[in-house]
């Protein structure tokens, strides 16, 4: 079994928890997912089974798209609402929409963001969430993201007597945005502490929520002997490549992992024989030749 399956991940499960979960549903090991979803959040998770867990990585450089909200008047540890508490500030008055709108637009672009203390992200072998449980701080590594788009979904609300107003936001991104860090680099540039206060994932790999299953949904595909009507082809996370289908020579030498001589670009090319994308070749100045960059070699 090979492909694709959307999951709508509910939240209280962290990413490996649904992996498992796949895993004992369809009775198989080779089971991944791409872009892990913190436990309080939910929303799309593409999981990849048998040969596509080789395309995780392009599914990753697909953009993504989040809704949720930024709550004003606090901070916490993990930039979320699962963290300890560690500085209040309350709002006399509340932000305006035009305030709002331009310092979201403003955060859109190419910029630079430091991941939070709670987060994945290796630090001299260690992740980052392994040395905040440890009480030890550590310097975090700058990384270069890019925000697409930054909008107010509908009116914030002021609490007069917190001190604190949400923010409702829409986010696409790319690959490595911390959503939690943008909430907190928002409510910095007010000089106000700020917290992510909410959070779903709309679109992930190339998938949109409406295209996703649950893990009863599943479950119940498997029952009816219906699986293969929702396992999505290992194609989709590839259709950012020049796709070109091959001879049936081309594929005698394609399968034993040979060059291929093919008129030079500087692209990535997916090569599709039989009805499915079976590698991807990239040219090779040295060799004159299109070598193999990712052998998939679907039945």
């Amino acid at each position: 079994m090979d492909g694709i399956i959307p999951i709508n991940k509910e939240r209280g499960m962290t990413s490996h928890d649904v992996v498992a979960k796949v895993r004992g549903i369809l009775r198989t090991k080779k089971v991944g997912h791409s872009g892990t979803l913190d436990p309080s959040v939910d929303g799309v998770l593409p999981i990849c089974v048998g040969r596509a867990t080789k395309v995780v990585d392009y599914l990753m450089g697909f953009g993504k798209v989040y809704q949720g909200s930024i709550t004003l008047g606090f901070s916490t540890t993990t930039e979320d609402l699962d963290g300890e508490v560690v500085e209040t500030k309350k709002l006399d008055e509340p932000l305006t929409d035009e305030q709002i709108n331009q310092t979201l637009t403003a955060m859109t672009g190419t910029l630079i963001q430091i991941p939070p203390m709670y987060s994945a992200v290796k630090v001299k072998g260690r992740k980052l969430y392994e040395y905040a449980r440890a009480g030890e701080t550590v310097e975090r590594p700058q990384r270069q993201i890019k925000v697409y788009d930054f909008v107010q979904t509908r009116p914030s609300i002021f609490d007069a007597e917190k001190g604190q107003q949400t923010i409702y936001f829409k986010v696409s991104c790319g690959k490595g945005t911390y959503v939690r860090t943008l909430a907190v680099d928002f409510g910095r540039h007010f000089g106000l502490p700020a917290v992510m206060s909410d959070l779903s994932r709309l679109a992930s790999g190339g998938f949109k929520i409406e295209e996703c299953l649950t893990l009863s949904d599943l479950e119940q595909a498997r029952d009816e002997d219906r699986l293969s009507t929702v396992i999505q082809p290992l194609d989709r996370a590839l259709d950012n490549f020049n796709t070109i289908t091959i001879s049936d020579i081309e594929w005698e030498i394609v399968k034993n992992g040979g060059f291929l001589n093919r008129p030079q670009t500087d692209e990535i090319i997916a090569l599709k024989y039989n009805g499915n994308i079976q590698a991807l070749y990239q040219y090779d100045t040295n060799r004159q030749n299109y070598i193999p960059k990712k052998m998939l070699l679907v039945r």
